[in-house]
């Protein structure tokens, strides 16, 4: 199946751009397919966001964005890769996404922070898509469906030098009218 959806770019364009355009994206229904044939898929996303099927690792990413679409969580915490006529296990080691950049506007309250994932999608840090540190310190922010994505390391960064210079305390930041403490 070719693929459909180009990665989100955020280069130049506002979050309010960025919103407009993965709303024309919505996910595929997955959350409505419940197949009667299961099987393994044999394939495992690493705590870094790698993919990997029968052990070697999955380097096309335009394949990573289309399974990205048919992953679900199931209500026992398990993943699965799923379709009208099939549902297959997928090991999920961390968090099913990494969130690898991010872009953001406004101050304080007013603040929007917009995640770019590596399935190539967007979200906008806020209610909808909250931000939560485990008790390992580990920030993970919810993606659609049980779902999370890892903040990669040099995003979390940019996050705490944010809260940093607005001194909140507890440390934290605000996005899309929410506020986040960057501690568990």
């Amino acid at each position: 199946m070719p693929e459909t959806n180009a990665p989100i770019d955020f280069a130049g364009r506002s979050i309010a751009e960025i919103v407009a355009e993965m709303a024309g994206r919505p996910p595929a229904p997955v959350e409505r397919w419940h197949p009667d044939h299961c099987g393994d898929s044999e394939m495992r996303i690493a705590r870094d966001g790698s993919w990997f099927h029968q052990g070697t690792e999955i380097r096309r990413p335009a394949l990573i964005r289309q399974f990205a679409r048919i992953l679900r969580r199931e209500a026992d915490g398990s993943h699965v890769l799923v379709t009208p006529g099939e549902k297959l296990t997928i090991e999920v080691e961390l968090a099913a996404f990494v969130a690898v950049a991010m872009t953001h506007e406004g101050e304080g309250q007013e603040r929007r922070i917009a995640l770019l994932l590596n399935s190539g999608d967007a979200i906008v840090l806020g209610p909808s898509h909250p931000l939560r540190m485990t008790t390992d310190g580990v920030p993970l922010v919810a993606v659609r469906g049980g779902l999370e994505a890892l903040l990669a390391r040099p995003v979390y960064y940019e996050l705490a030098e944010i809260a940093l210079a607005e001194g909140a305390e507890p440390a934290g930041l605000w996005s899309d009218g929410a506020f986040f403490p960057l501690s568990a």
